[in-house]
């Protein structure tokens, strides 16, 4: 929050902002309530409010993510989950959006898709083509972490897919758009509520995940540093270069802020995978993240229990583990976020 410990100490000790629970001594506050305190400072301290509550600002626009590429196993879902995670520990209002079939996001946040969901309850709900089509308001739940919200998937959203080219020729933008801009569109009704959005596409380049990088601001391209995963990703860009020609066309909005790939589950020294990344900065420059994520066993271990670093005590998985792990992935998060603030024309 950017204030001491002894400030803290003793606004607990005046009674002010919200009171903390206490354990051996030591002053433990949920996030809820660290929340609570960033706006207390803010009111207390008015001309640092903007220090303390980093919301969007009057001429800032939703910034939407999208987490792109149809090769399976490329991270989209663990990386959609610590970036919106450490986003709402910054204290920003987020939206995680599960667009995957699969709802792994989903299931990390606690939900049974096949059991917790009826049918309308993701985003499929909001961009059908019938009268059955809902405000998507109705379709956000809270989450366990103050401030982040997410649009659940399950198996539903397969619907987009069967049911776009049958309406294709008849669709009219009056009934919600065409397929591209149905995702934007549904978006565009809740984006007073928050300040990022980052949506966890599907493995595949479909309709849906077409309709994600038309509402998307900026897209984060995952990648392995495996030949396999490069050639690839190298399909799906050729792939989608192609059909955002024709979406682009058809009248189709596919301006983005910035686009980067983002290294994951890298070994830094592993040496076959350091040539990889070497030649893909070489190709791509900076629109390949300067951070990347380092494969960790504090990742997949805490993924087991469909928990996250941010749940779990450092000592469960081991202290040094835990910190290397957390490290990377915050340098990643950091350095996204930064790319945000230069949209909005922040200084550093």
């Amino acid at each position: 929050m950017g204030v001491s410990d002894s400030f803290l100490r003793q606004l607990s000790l005046d009674g002010l902002g919200p009171i903390p629970n206490m354990l051996n001594g030591r002053r433990l506050y949920t996030l809820g309530q660290i929340n609570e305190m960033r706006r207390y400072l803010s009111e207390s301290r008015p001309r640092e409010s903007r220090t303390f509550v980093p919301w969007r600002r009057d001429g800032e626009r939703l910034q939407t993510l999208a987490c792109v590429n149809f090769k399976g196993g490329s991270a989209k879902t663990t990386t959609t989950l610590y970036l919106v995670q450490w986003l709402a520990l910054q204290g920003y209002r987020v939206l995680a959006v599960d667009l995957d079939p699969q709802a792994s996001l989903s299931a990390m946040f606690g939900i049974q898709p096949e059991f917790d969901l009826r049918s309308g309850d993701t985003l499929y709900g909001a961009i059908r083509y019938d009268e059955k089509r809902r405000p998507l308001r109705e379709i956000v739940r809270k989450t366990y972490f103050d401030g982040l919200d997410l649009i659940p998937g399950n198996l539903e959203l397969t619907e987009f897919e069967h049911e776009t080219p049958r309406v294709l020729s008849t669709v009219r933008r009056s009934d919600g758009g065409m397929f591209f801009e149905r995702v934007g569109t549904a978006l565009a009704t809740i984006q007073d509520d928050y300040d990022l959005v980052v949506i966890d596409c599907p493995p595949q380049l479909g309709y849906l995940t077409l309709g994600a990088v038309c509402a998307a601001t900026s897209l984060l391209i995952t990648v392995h540093p495996q030949m396999v995963d490069i050639a690839s990703m190298s399909q799906f860009l050729l792939m989608a270069s192609d059909l955002m020609t024709v979406v682009r066309k058809a009248g189709g909005d596919l301006s983005h802020d910035f686009i980067r790939y983002v290294v994951t589950r890298h070994e830094p020294h592993d040496g076959p995978q350091s040539q990889i990344v070497a030649l893909l900065r070489n190709l791509f420059g900076e629109d390949v993240l300067a951070a990347s994520v380092w494969k960790s066993t504090a990742i997949a271990d805490a993924g087991l229990t469909k928990q996250s670093l941010y749940e779990l005590d450092r000592s469960s998985v081991g202290r040094g583990t835990y910190d290397r792990a957390v490290e990377s992935l915050e340098a990643v998060h950091r350095e996204i976020l930064g790319l945000v603030h230069q949209v909005w024309g922040r200084t550093a």
